[in-house]
This record gives structure tokens, sequence and C-alpha cells, in this order.
């Protein structure tokens, strides 16, 4: 972060910014894309969002963490929940998310296709 680190709106908002996988900078290094935050009515910091792959990556990093090992180590079944959270998250509407996906999860494209269509077909869409 080369933003401020004290104010507390900062210590309340960094958890968001590290989940998202963006960055927290000084207002003054901000540029139009990013996003100023206020706080009572005084600009505190900006926040810089990734880019859409590499919050895939990100997403990707997050998932091995909260399941303790590595996407390709799961199950078959816990490798279909994941393939549901990605698509819930929009990861399969990024450019190679499918292919990304697919070699996290140690699994072939066609099975993610196959995930993702035996979701579809079990909600009768």
């Amino acid at each position: 972060m080369t933003g401020p680190t004290d104010h507390p709106f900062v210590t309340a908002v960094k958890p968001l910014a590290d989940a998202l996988g963006a960055e927290l900078i000084g207002t003054e290094q901000a540029r139009a894309d990013d996003i100023v935050l206020a706080w009572e009515g005084e600009d505190v910091i900006a926040v810089r969002l990734p880019q859409i792959s590499e919050s895939l990556d990100h997403i990707l990093a997050a998932l091995e963490r909260r399941h303790g090992m590595p996407l390709a180590e799961l199950d078959r079944r816990t490798k279909q929940s994941v393939v549901r959270t990605l698509e819930a998250r929009g990861a399969f509407s990024v450019r190679h998310g499918v292919e990304t996906v697919a070699a996290a999860l140690g699994v072939s494209r066609f099975t993610v296709y196959n995930y993702l269509n035996r979701e579809t077909a079990a909600r009768g869409e």
C-alpha cells in the first residue's frame, strides 16, 4: 500500500481491498480509473482495482487458501463446488477463464464445461 496507513477508514477498507486483489494508493497518485474513497467529506485513499485476469488468479489463490490445499488435489465434488463458485463470480466471462480454471483444478477444459453444463441442467435452464 502506498497511501496513508494510519487512518481508521483505511484500516476498515484494507481487508476488502485485499480480498479483491486491489491496491490502496494515495489520492494524489489516483488515475482516472481509480476509485477515490472519502471519509467525512475528505478524500482519504484511492483504490486501484486489478485487471480482470489478475482478479481470477487472485480468486483461485483465495480458494486454495480456503480449502487448505492446491485445487488440483480436491475431490471431484469439491471441484464442482469450486466451479459453481467461480461461475457465480464471473470467472468464465474472462478470456481464457475456462482454461485457467481447468489448469488450476488439474482437469481438462471439457471437464470444466461438463461441470458447468451439469449445474445448468440441475437448475432446469
